[in-house]
């Protein structure tokens, strides 16, 4: 059986699923996580970081954005840093893109509160470790486009800003068949290939298995009741029943804790066949132990792969009984998985994450005044030899689409340079700005 672009995976044993960890106190959200120069400079915000408060109790109304806090990594998500340094490398050594051009990056968090998802967008367009909205203290303008998700909700908030600049802005989260209106947000692109053949790959599956009774879960926004409704439409043209429709409010990058009522809703339930759609797989983490004998019964049906989270009171070896997962595929990246291997903080001493990483998977000391570890630890440590559920060395489908993503700015600004050197050699050789806005046309 075909599905087109898409393809599904069994997963009959899933181990324990922990990507965050305390981090060091020397990394702070407020600065540049990653900084490499260049004649032309490419910003990214990757949802690397979360900042909880140290207090259990905190008043919503009046927080600082300098409150004390401690951040969390997302080990997961640190492959969207490597990609986009291995995409930029290949770039820089290509003779045929943007010859006697270097390509650069910045790299910026996306804070875990959208609320405060401004703010690094601020640092990032003022220069400065405090944001000042329309002023910027940068001599020459380098940036040129800037990569901006998972969540489009963080792509939108960011894009608010961003559009008021003309600056160019490429999204690599799912694509958003909602968000094509170039009127709202003419600075926006997306990458990600379109879901066409989701719905009728989830049809197909549900007719196959002659599963006719299933539950659908989403998220609470238009992509999610986009997706109810016309996946309820396909599935009662193939004599498919709904046994309930629930959707969940994100919150930030993470999802808001599921309700017990909705939590027993939503098990109880007589559908054996659970289908998810959208950035909630990881709502299986907030199911709580107590209702483990319902979770082993039920079959999930996602839209993406599994993406656990640490919850201390769960743990995915009591989700036994099975879970399938669509995603887009995509040609293996040649090359990619030896520059993951041979990424360690002594090859990329400025990358702040690998010597976080090796102190704690590697029992390196590390220096806490400038987040570097001070000696070599276990020989021959590399990502590899962490566990899959933890870092994957293979190309995520969220990390293909930042590759294109820097793939399409490096062509857009060739053929720029190649238009400005044909029609005005002079004023391009004597060229000391880059204008973002001048992308658009290419």
């Amino acid at each position: 059986m075909l599905f087109s672009c898409l393809f599904f995976t069994w997963l009959l044993q899933m181990p324990t699923l922990i990507w965050t960890f305390a981090t060091s106190s020397c990394l702070s959200e407020s600065e540049y996580l990653l900084h490499h120069d260049g004649t032309v400079v490419i910003g990214a915000f990757f949802p690397i970081l979360k900042s909880l408060p140290v207090s259990e109790t905190i008043d919503w109304k009046t927080l600082s954005f300098d409150i004390d806090n401690v951040l969390e990594m997302n080990v997961h998500n640190y492959q969207l840093v490597l990609t986009m340094l291995f995409a930029i490398n290949e770039i820089n050594l290509n003779s045929h893109i943007l010859p006697n051009t270097s390509l650069g990056l910045e790299i910026y968090n996306v804070p875990y509160l959208q609320r405060n998802a401004l703010r690094n967008v601020f640092y990032w367009l003022t220069g400065l470790s405090t944001f000042i909205p329309n002023y910027s203290c940068r001599k020459n303008s380098k940036s040129a486009a800037t990569l901006t998700g998972i969540l489009w909700k963080t792509s939108e908030n960011i894009g608010t800003v961003l559009d008021l600049y003309k600056f160019p802005q490429i999204t690599f989260g799912p694509f958003d068949h909602d968000q094509i209106d170039r009127k709202q947000f003419p600075s926006l692109y997306q990458v990600a290939p379109k879901d066409t053949s989701l719905l009728s790959g989830i049809a197909s599956l549900m007719l196959h298995f002659n599963w006719t009774w299933v539950g659908l879960l989403s998220t609470d926004d238009h992509r999610g009741a986009q997706f109810l409704s016309d996946l309820r439409k396909v599935l009662e043209n193939n004599t498919v029943c709904i046994a309930f429709m629930e959707t969940v409010s994100l919150w930030g990058e993470s999802l808001n804790s599921l309700q017990t009522h909705y939590q027993m809703h939503i098990l109880e339930s007589s559908a054996n066949v659970i289908v998810i759609y959208g950035s909630i797989a990881f709502i299986l983490t907030v199911i709580k132990n107590r209702h483990s004998k319902y979770i082993t019964k039920k079959v999930w049906v996602m839209n993406s792969k599994w993406v656990g989270q640490k919850f201390e009171q769960y743990t995915m070896l009591e989700l036994s009984h099975g879970a399938l997962s669509f995603s887009h595929h995509h040609g293996e990246i040649f090359g990619f998985t030896n520059f993951v291997h041979e990424a360690t903080p002594f090859k990329y001493p400025e990358d702040i994450f690998l010597h976080v990483l090796w102190n704690k998977y590697f029992n390196c000391s590390l220096l806490q005044s400038d987040c570097k570890i001070i000696e070599k630890c276990l020989p021959n440590s590399s990502l590899e030899l962490l566990p899959g559920n933890i870092f994957e060395m293979i190309m995520t489908e969220e990390s293909y689409n930042v590759y294109n993503a820097v793939y399409a700015v490096a062509h857009s600004l060739h053929e720029m340079t190649l238009s400005q050197m044909q029609v005005q050699p002079q004023a391009y050789k004597d060229r000391t700005m880059l204008f973002p806005w001048q992308v658009f046309h290419y």
